[in-house]
């Protein structure tokens, strides 16, 4: 410790090497990546309730993107992916990473997205939204699913037959029909609860899956449950329990719905 003088005529004490002690910081138990879309509003705002877990750190980095969503926009993502995933926390081992778009999942590919990933970040596990979304319809065992999204008809095409292709039947489909991501992110919560129980009573609806990380369900989950009685999940619902699941947190929350029960 040694003391010098000041412009204000007192000693400054000054104290270099301070002892102090490493815990395990904020991701204790778990770090988890995400690759946000440029465009996005509202992955990282229901983010930080879904992954509100002791010793879950979560971090993310953005992806430059068009926010008119089309198969080619979509596609012109796939080439930023790994730049996006070295960034995140650079040079400190990543539990999971995910990709936070759900129609370029389908359009690139997931095990394409993957790869990109891989190319910076080898040590990750990887998730997308449909590849969360596949995960939670097994682990709920829905086959017959209802699906809302925000897209026009070209991308509602793709993601239809992308679902199919895995072995599950799209029973019912509703879209918004709304290509600018910056208005999808503005569509109401009452708006989507409204939807999701319309196409999710139907006896023959096994689950509701309501697609694109730019809607927001948080806080009608539960709702939209109890009026059906059968699950609802979405893109970043079903991403973030597969990021715990995959990091190897298994703790539930009954305030999430059935999924997080699992």
């Amino acid at each position: 410790m040694e003391a010098t003088a000041s412009s204000n005529h007192f000693q400054r004490v000054t104290r270099s090497h301070i002892p102090y002690e490493l815990d395990g910081g904020i991701a204790e138990r778990a770090a988890i990546g995400v690759i946000v879309l440029g465009s996005d509003h509202t992955i990282e705002y229901e983010f930080r309730s879904f992954l509100d877990v002791e010793g879950v750190g979560f971090y993310e980095s953005r992806i430059k993107n068009s926010p008119t969503i089309t198969p080619a926009t979509l596609a012109q993502m796939e080439a930023r992916i790994p730049d996006c995933a070295e960034v995140i926390l650079e040079g400190v081992d990543l539990d999971v990473i995910a990709y936070g778009c759900t129609s370029a999942s389908m359009v690139i590919g997931e095990e394409r997205v993957f790869e990109r990933i891989h190319e910076r970040r080898p040590e990750a596990k990887c998730t997308t939204p449909i590849t969360a979304a596949f995960a939670a319809f097994r682990a709920l065992n829905a086959r017959n699913l209802a699906v809302l999204t925000p897209y026009r008809q070209d991308v509602n095409d793709q993601v239809a037959r992308y679902i199919e292709n895995k072995g599950f039947n799209v029973v019912a489909f509703g879209s918004f029909n709304e290509e600018d991501d910056n208005r999808a992110a503005k569509i109401s919560t009452d708006s989507i609860k409204q939807a999701a129980i319309e196409l999710g009573k139907p006896e023959y609806v096994d689950l509701v899956f309501v697609s694109c990380t730019s809607l927001r369900i948080a806080p009608v989950i539960n709702d939209i449950e109890n009026c059906i009685g059968k699950p609802v999940t979405s893109s970043n619902h079903a991403l973030a329990w597969h990021c715990l699941r995959l990091a190897g947190i298994d703790d539930r929350n009954p305030n999430f719905g059935q999924l997080y029960m699992v």
